[in-house]
Parts: C-alpha cells; structure tokens; sequence
C-alpha cells in the first residue's frame, strides 16, 4: 500500500532565501510517500505497536490503515464526572470495573471531572473510555507520551491485560520503545526501518514481562497521608494500627495497616489497603495484602479484611487464598456499634455493599520476622 500526503504552500521571499541558502529545489508542494505492508490478516492478534521517532509518519500512517479508529482524545465537559461520558448502555458496575482495569481504581477520582485529574490518572480514563466506545478496534496515538516512564510501563501492562480478556484489538502509536516488554504487542511496524531495510513489520511471540521487585517495609502511620486521598474510604486511620508500605524502585507505591479485631474470638483485620494511582494495574497492592496477612497469619490468630471495592471484591474471589465468609449484600445482624474492654468503639460497615474475607493460605513466619511480627510458631 502507497500512501502519500501532499501539502501545498506559498513561495513567501524566506521560502525563496531558504532555497537559496540551502539548495532546496524550488516547489510549491510538499510531498512524503510511504510504502507499506502489513499482513495483519495472516494470523489472530490483539496488540499492535506502531514505532519510531517523531515526524517518521507513524499517526499518518495509522489514520491511513484504520480511519476512524485513530483516537486522540474526547469531549470531557468540565462539570461532568468522568463516569457520566461513558456510553449510555454500560452500567456502573461496568464501567468501574474497566476503569479497575486500566489500573485507575481509586473511586475518589472517579467521582471527578477530567480536568481535575492528573496527568497519569487523564491517560488511563482516556484509554478505558477508548475501550468502551469502540470494542472492535482502537488505536491510540500518543500512546505513553504525556506520563513518566513508570507510568508508561505499569500502564502498558494493565491495558495489554485489559484488552485480552476482553478479546479486543488495540494498537498503540508511540516514540517510546521501553514500552515494548510490558505492553506485549503481537506485532511491530516501524515506519523507519521500513525505509532503511524494507522490512519494518514483524510479527512477534508472547514473552514474560519484566518482573517486578518490591520491598515491603514497617512504616509510620504518618505515611498515610501521603495514601489517604485515594482511598475510598473517608474515615480516619486507627490509632493502633500497625502500618506497612510496598517500594517500588524505591518509591512509595501502596500501603497496608492492620488493627486487632475485638469480639468472641480476637483477630487481626486489614484495616486499609490503597495503591497510588502511578502504580496501579500490577497488582502490587494485592501482593502487599497477601504478605501481611501470611506474616499475621502466623501469629496464631485469623487475618480477616472487609471491603467494599468491587474490583478487591472480584479479586479475592478468584483467589484460593482467600474464602469469603460474608458477601455482599448479605445481612450482618450484629450491632452496628459497640465498646470493647479496650474502650474504643468498633464500628461495622453496615450502610455499605461490603463483603468479608478469611484468608486461608499458609503463614508466613519469615515475612512475619521482617515485618517486626511476633510469629507464634517456629519457623
């Protein structure tokens, strides 16, 4: 396929100096011709990548392949929440659940106009309405080119997922190519190595993504502050929480606190559990809950968490490492409100559609000795 884009232009005097000093041939008509080839009907796939430097041709070579697919962005009013301006036909429950998806699973955000969003938050909602709107095809130009390279990675890594369950075809246009190991794409055309050698499409297989290393650390309960925005709760941390954070490269990336369970029988419970908004979509702060739940199981006692989140929800469900002991929307008889020997009161989320969760995998003794968790058994 030819595709050439012509672009007339007026000889002004600084045309004229400009052939002049650079031996330009005189015209008054710009011309880019590209031959492309893309067997994109050989085989099945879900991912494609175009790639290259600026100014290669790689959105004019898209728009020319896939027309209207091409999505650059959408109408976000500035009065509307977010979760307004997707298709009329999806429900809520649909809708957050893609969101979830994307790695932009924090509802506080979800309840507010685009324009209050930050730049990496504006990214995912801009990918999950794609998705939405066009469940055949999108492709995606500017793929990752307004957010740092963190987000750039953990993202390409959540939609890759995204778009595979959902059985969907996606291609991604970009200038970045450390995208490449995380967003998986079954095929690459560059438009530069095509001009160099001829052959700049090439079909590739599914590799592992780069694995990801997270420390997990004891932590002030000052630390919260820094994660309290994105949870979707508006109560305030325990006093006698214990507080744990998981480092990504370093960095503060999601927070877990644990609280003793008053009751008949005394047990430890996830008292909250939130991931930034930069690094949602890989699941660290699944494998957080689960660390400390193994280090708390060893203690002797039960590891319960309670939660409202439907994409937690959804999560544990799967997992046989968890049971859930109530569901949601299930009649909790018990007083909503009462006092322990300690004195505090305990409060149980009865006005919400929250389901409770016994975790059911093996203690963890040496996690539970990095932790600072007195374990019960011996290792």
């Amino acid at each position: 396929m030819q595709i050439t884009r012509s672009s007339p232009f007026l000889r002004s005097p600084r045309v004229l100096q400009l052939e002049g000093m650079f031996d330009v041939p005189p015209s008054s008509l710009s011309e880019q011709r590209w031959n492309v080839d893309l067997p994109l009907g050989e085989r099945p796939w879900n991912i494609g990548l175009i790639a290259g430097p600026s100014g290669c041709g790689k959105s004019t070579i898209a728009r020319a392949l896939f027309g209207n697919a091409v999505t650059t962005g959408f109408d976000w009013p500035a009065n509307r929440s977010l979760v307004d301006l997707f298709p009329a036909s999806m429900g809520i429950k649909e809708i957050v659940g893609l969101l979830s998806s994307v790695g932009f699973s924090s509802p506080p955000a979800w309840m507010r106009p685009y324009s209050a969003l930050s730049t990496g938050e504006q990214f995912r909602v801009t990918l999950a309405r794609a998705l939405a709107e066009q469940p055949n095809l999108v492709v995606f130009d500017e793929f990752s080119s307004v957010v740092d390279r963190t987000v750039a990675r953990i993202s390409s890594a959540a939609v890759a997922r995204t778009v595979r369950q959902r059985q969907q075809q996606f291609v991604a246009i970009s200038c970045h190519e450390d995208i490449i190991e995380w967003l998986q794409p079954d095929w690459i055309y560059s438009p530069n190595e095509a001009t160099i050698s001829g052959r700049g499409f090439q079909w590739r297989c599914l590799r592992r993504r780069p694995s990801v290393e997270v420390e997990i650390v004891p932590a002030h309960r000052s630390a919260w502050k820094l994660f309290e925005p994105h949870h979707y709760l508006t109560g305030q941390l325990a006093a006698q929480a214990k507080c744990y954070v998981a480092l990504f490269e370093g960095r503060p990336a999601a927070f877990c606190a644990a609280v003793v369970m008053p009751g008949k029988v005394t047990c430890w419970r996830e008292h909250r559990l939130v991931c930034l908004p930069d690094y949602q979509g890989l699941g660290l702060g699944n494998a957080l809950s689960l660390r400390i739940a193994a280090a708390y199981a060893s203690t002797g006692r039960q590891y319960r968490a309670v939660t409202g989140h439907p994409g937690l929800i959804r999560q544990r469900l799967g997992s046989p490492l968890w049971l859930m002991v109530r569901g949601p929307g299930q009649i909790d008889f018990r007083r909503s409100r009462y006092k322990t020997s300690r004195g505090f009161t305990w409060t149980e989320p009865n006005d919400r559609a929250t389901a409770s969760f016994l975790y059911i995998g093996p203690p963890n003794v040496e996690a539970a000795k990095e932790l600072g968790i007195e374990p019960r058994m011996s290792a």
